[in-house]
């Protein structure tokens, strides 16, 4: 994997939600925390990664930062947000934990054998993907994994 342009660079994504406690109790049914000093009545920084957070911001929040009129997400595609686990089964297990919490399944789990993933919209029409990738395709890209793959499944046993 090549070095970041930018180590120690942190991601903040920030989301409108129009409920902030039942969006942080949704979250935190799928596995995830929020840090406390980031987090008020208005704004919950959720911690998806060493370097990488969502802002769950009320709308009033959230337009006090945006330049142009806010989407609405069920009916409007601005972004889809992804993020990793570290199994296909947990893959499976977050899914259903976010069908659980009141989510909505957006279709069945997609498997391209070096990725496996499935997507959901969740209380504000937000659309999230869960994916696990292989480590080594992620080490040597899809497609040299996938060559190296398929020169193993006709070697000889």
């Amino acid at each position: 994997m090549t070095n970041p342009a930018h180590p120690g660079r942190m991601l903040f994504l920030n989301i409108p939600v129009a409920d902030l406690d039942r969006s942080k109790a949704f979250f935190s049914d799928l596995g995830f925390g929020f840090n406390p000093k980031f987090t008020d009545e208005t704004a919950a920084c959720m911690l998806v990664g060493e370097h990488a957070f969502v802002m769950l911001l009320t709308r009033e929040k959230f337009a006090q930062f945006a330049k142009l009129p806010m989407a609405d997400p069920t009916t409007h595609t601005l972004a889809l947000y992804c993020f990793s686990v570290s199994s296909r089964e947990e893959v499976d297990k977050v899914g259903a934990a976010a069908l659980a919490a009141g989510g909505t399944g957006v279709d069945g789990a997609e498997d391209y054998g070096f990725m496996y993933s499935r997507s959901f919209y969740d209380l504000d029409g937000h659309g999230w993907q869960v994916m696990w990738m292989d480590p080594a395709a992620v080490e040597q890209g899809p497609e040299a994994f996938a060559a190296v793959t398929q020169d193993d499944a006709g070697a000889p046993a």
